[in-house]
């Protein structure tokens, strides 16, 4: 069972999330258990106090290190090892479905969530094994990028989702997924390929890489470098980009 560990503000944020749907049934399936770890106990002083005004000066409050440094010890205290421990930042490796893959492998992970203006230094050096972000832009607090980072994870773990789910999904394969239609083969004048009705598995399969090919060229490009591809789709790609 992979633990996944979460130090927050606002557990209440999270809560609804991983009390719902795949993250639920993984957790009631025994695949992944979740402990939410709020900070505010390990504050300091009669108000419990978590953050404090920058040396040096400038606007907004960063976090103190003493209470993060406090929760992450208990969590280790409990794990009976430090888990892995994962800093959410802007500032951090762009997260991807790669990452999500390395992370799924882990046998246990800590989330830090930040919130306010940042986090003192001393925790980015003193606990993270390794920042991560899921783009570049600012939000309120670390919670919502931690519950992307843990639902890529979850849904890999081995149980979660039958396998075939996962492995043409996006990213997977190193491509974008192609169209896909279900029932009713024909809506507001726009009707499903015939291919996909032809009963024909091995027409379809081409007819599904080549869209996914032509939906990669078009919205994302610079997946094409890094991804399998054989002679014959190499060409394609050539002609594909010809037509551009």
């Amino acid at each position: 069972m992979k633990k996944i560990s979460i130090i927050t503000l606002f557990p209440e944020v999270l809560l609804p999330y991983l009390s719902s749907s795949i993250m639920k049934r993984a957790e009631e399936s025994g695949r992944v258990q979740y402990d939410l770890v709020p900070l505010r106990p390990f504050g300091l002083g009669k108000h419990k106090q978590v953050d404090d005004s920058p040396y040096g000066g400038g606007e907004g409050m960063l976090m103190r290190p003493e209470p993060l440094f406090s929760a992450v010890h208990s969590v280790t205290e409990r794990e009976g090892k430090k888990p892995h421990t994962i800093l959410m930042t802007p500032a951090g490796k762009l997260f991807t479905q790669k990452e999500a893959e390395r992370l799924a492998s882990l046998d246990s992970l800590l989330f830090i969530c930040g919130h306010y203006e940042g986090i003192d230094e001393r925790v980015r050096t003193g606990l993270a094994d390794e920042e991560i972000s899921i783009g570049r832009y600012i939000l309120t607090g670390g919670e919502l990028p931690a519950l992307v980072v843990v639902d890529a994870v979850v849904r890999l773990l081995e149980g979660v989702l039958p396998p075939e789910s996962t492995k043409n999904e996006s990213f997977s394969q190193g491509l974008l997924e192609p169209p896909q239609y279900t029932r009713p083969p024909e809506f507001q004048g726009e009707t499903v390929p015939p291919i996909l009705l032809s009963g024909d598995h091995e027409a379809i399969r081409k007819w599904r890489r080549e869209n996914a090919l032509r939906r990669t060229i078009a919205l994302s490009p610079d997946l094409i470098a890094s991804a399998d591809l054989t002679d014959e789709e190499k060409a394609f790609v050539s002609r594909l980009r010809k037509e551009q």
